[in-house]
């Protein structure tokens, strides 16, 4: 799989200066945590889940959730595992099957050895398990449950745990539950995969919901969980692990109290009027700038609900022929005593030592997402991607 495999290889050598990388299920997780891209949650109770996962897969998607949790009725969770294990057993019998990554949203840590021994051969397909409100008390036995299905089934199995419990937001107790989580997580370093964000249940312990005018990053309490979440857990020192952007719950907006918030010089610049008008229309403006936001504040990644909102996550996290500049200058050998010097698009200045982190992880984001053309900007990637 790729991103952006679903576009024409033609379209794809005008769009990019170096094109995404191929990466498979097998390929080393540091790499499978940045090139999760927007990850698409999916009911397990859909009828057609194995039609779904391959029809998203051929529209570019690359890492799906099957969810067991919050998004199925209490009641149906024993039918929705039946489903769950038939349609993933229907997907392991076409040859030619291609799915993305494949993880399920479970409730309790016993479903995760139990489902893995029911799916028996089809759990080759299964890239791993998201782990719901997770702290350190009730994250333990769900990573405990994973190595004992891993070791049972003899395949490797990673975890994402959901940071999204109240003890994480609530201000007395945030800093202890994030040392609890620091010390599961760490102690099961080589499973993790990432974190994810649940920012709804944040809202939820206040009553609070952001309209499509709003980003997380405008609720303060929100923005403020999601600051000391990167602080204790997203650290680039080796410590810290890759953490996903929150959900973006729209994808059509009846009326909205503020203008929009994407300009219209480059979509005019390209003769994409139509395609802005488009995009305010199905809220993705809000979602574009939080996004961008994601990115400012250390998540990369998104959990998304809708199709939709897959392409503005992998077009926004293509790395721009400005930043891949910067980045390979900032780590030539030459410059390993460190200090300043001119970017090669002279807009700014690189220093070598502040600025070696970020060069790294850009690095790592560019071989997954690829490296823009330098004429080339986020509409042109939206435009492409769209179907036809």
């Amino acid at each position: 799989m790729r991103h952006f495999g679903h576009i024409a290889p033609e379209v794809r050598k005008r769009l990019f200066f170096r094109e995404p990388c191929v990466f498979t299920p097998g390929s080393p997780a540091r790499l499978l945590s940045v090139g999760l891209g927007a990850t698409l949650y999916s009911p397990a109770t859909r009828p057609r889940l194995a039609d779904d996962v391959l029809k998203q897969a051929g529209r570019g998607v690359v890492s799906m959730v099957l969810c067991l949790e919050d998004s199925i009725d209490d009641a149906d969770v024993g039918p929705g595992e039946e489903n769950l294990v038939r349609q993933i057993t229907a997907l392991d019998d076409l040859p030619d099957a291609d799915p993305p990554l494949l993880f399920i949203r479970v409730r309790a840590p016993e479903q995760i050895p139990d489902l893995v021994r029911r799916l028996g051969p089809a759990a080759r397909l299964l890239s791993g398990f998201v782990l719901p409100k997770f702290t350190e008390e009730r994250g333990i036995p769900f990573l405990e449950a994973l190595a004992t299905a891993e070791a049972e089934s003899g395949r490797r199995l990673f975890a994402m745990p959901v940071l999204e419990s109240p003890e994480l937001l609530y201000r007395e107790s945030r800093v202890e539950t994030l040392e609890g989580i620091s010390r599961a997580v760490d102690k099961y370093r080589d499973r993790v995969l990432a974190l994810r964000l649940g920012v709804t249940d944040f809202c939820s312990s206040y009553g609070l919901r952001r309209g499509p005018d709003m980003t997380a990053y405008d609720v303060q309490i929100v923005a403020s969980v999601i600051a000391d979440v990167v602080n204790m857990l997203g650290r680039a020192d080796g410590t810290g692990f890759t953490v996903t952007g929150p959900v973006w719950e729209y994808f059509r907006v009846q009326e909205r109290m503020f203008k929009p918030l994407l300009r219209q010089s480059p979509f005019l610049e390209v003769q994409a009027a139509e395609l802005r008008e488009k995009l305010i229309e199905h809220a993705m403006d809000g979602l574009l700038r939080e996004i961008s936001l994601d990115h400012a504040n250390g998540l990369l990644g998104k959990t998304c609900i809708h199709p939709s909102h897959v392409l503005p996550v992998h077009a926004l996290s293509v790395v721009s022929h400005e930043e891949f500049t910067d980045a390979q200058d900032i780590l030539r050998p030459e410059r390993g005593g460190g200090g300043v010097l001119r970017s090669a698009y002279t807009n700014k200045m690189n220093e070598v030592k502040p600025h070696r982190a970020w060069a790294e992880r850009t690095l790592l984001r560019a071989e997954v997402f690829g490296v823009a053309n330098q004429d080339i900007g986020f509409v042109e990637l939206l435009a492409a991607g769209l179907p036809g």
